[in-house]
């Protein structure tokens, strides 16, 4: 059995920070797009707000004369969201894809610079795995799944504050039952990679 077939931790944070150090020369990039998921978290979070709005002040009152506006507000936020959808796919594509080649050019440096008998005692299928599939899944790391993670969280985190300033008792019965999903993520990540 080798050694990549022995299941680690769902998350190391040592990992994780060698990781990210590919990171820092796109700092640039990496910053344009949290910029454009913060924003388009707020777009997000508009739009039934807006809905609300136009329910429960123009349609509910029958008054109409102010539905128009609410449409054109809400048809400029879509666009808007989707302008910064595709300025923040752009962006962490295009950062996935350079660090995926400094990633592959650090591996194939690392390569050239082993003994012969290196290449003796491991299998080269083994080791082109490593140097294409392994890379593509950190590309999809980078570029999408930490998107994916941050988005989640700047969205959940806005509900949870309309929640409170909208109906703060309504909130609480809400965040209650907070404990136990904190409880059974815990527990599907710990027993999940098994």
């Amino acid at each position: 059995m080798h050694e990549d077939e022995v299941l680690g931790k769902a998350y190391d944070a040592r990992l994780m920070r060698r990781l990210l150090r590919y990171l820092r020369p796109h700092r640039r990039s990496v910053v344009i797009a949290l910029v454009a998921i913060v924003a388009q978290s707020a777009m997000q979070l508009a739009q039934p707000l807006l809905t609300r709005v136009a329910i429960d002040d123009y349609i509910l009152a029958g008054n109409l004369s102010g539905l128009g506006q609410i449409a054109l507000l809400f048809l400029v936020i879509l666009i808007a969201s989707f302008g910064l959808e595709f300025v923040e796919t752009y962006t962490m594509q295009m950062m996935g894809q350079r660090i995926m080649f400094d990633l592959r050019m650090e591996i194939y440096g690392h390569l050239q610079r082993l003994d012969v008998r290196f290449y003796d005692r491991n299998p080269v299928g083994r080791l082109m795995t490593r140097v294409t599939t392994d890379v593509d899944a950190l590309n999809d790391l980078f570029a999408s799944g930490v998107v994916s993670a941050f988005r989640d969280v700047f969205i959940l985190l806005g509900i949870m504050v309309i929640l409170v300033i909208m109906d703060w008792r309504l909130a609480i019965v809400a965040f209650s039952v907070l404990p136990l999903i904190v409880l059974v993520t815990r527990w599907f990540r710990t027993h999940a990679r098994e």
